[in-house]
């Protein structure tokens, strides 16, 4: 059971929850959505709300799902939900239902976003802008090292409108 809190109350550490526990990027509705792990990403304020970003490259099937909703969601969940999340970030929705395979239930926040019951936090974001990376404004031992294929990711902003904790 989730409970709605206000995120400024949030006991979140952005740079472990995301860089090294992952979350999800679902997007779509709950009857099709698809949804992919990512490490990248960041919490903040921006236009005096709260604000999420995300990073997505153009092959990624979960992309065509953010690229045509108005919401996303951001999803965290615990240690025991690793195999899941490694599933997520390796196997493409083309090929499979990444829920099912991970033997989750799909429910749905404010804007009728997708997130999966099995997550401890999910942050319901409103997308506010969605920009190409530039490459002509990289250093270039970024674009060598995370761009060897010059497939450049689509930055995502979303306003985090709701946030939901197990309760």
């Amino acid at each position: 059971m989730f409970q709605k809190v206000d995120p400024k109350t949030l006991d979140l550490n952005p740079f472990s929850a995301v860089g090294d526990q992952w979350m999800l990027i679902t997007a779509g509705t709950p009857d099709r959505c698809n949804a992919m792990t990512a490490s990248w990403g960041g919490l903040g304020v921006l236009w005096g709300v709260p604000m999420a970003t995300c990073y997505i490259r153009p092959q990624r099937y979960t992309k065509k799902f953010v690229d045509g909703s108005e919401y996303f969601t951001l999803s965290f969940f615990g240690e025991a939900h690793r195999p899941q999340l490694n599933l997520c970030g390796t196997k493409s929705g083309r090929d499979v239902d990444k829920g099912k395979e991970c033997g989750f239930t799909v429910a749905a926040g404010a804007g009728n976003a997708p997130y999966f019951e099995q997550a401890e936090l999910v942050l319901v974001c409103r997308k506010r802008m969605a920009v190409p990376m530039d490459p002509a404004l990289m250093p270039e031992d970024v674009k060598e090292k995370w761009y060897p294929n010059s497939d450049w990711h689509t930055m995502y902003w979303g306003e985090v409108v709701e946030a939901l904790k197990k309760v």
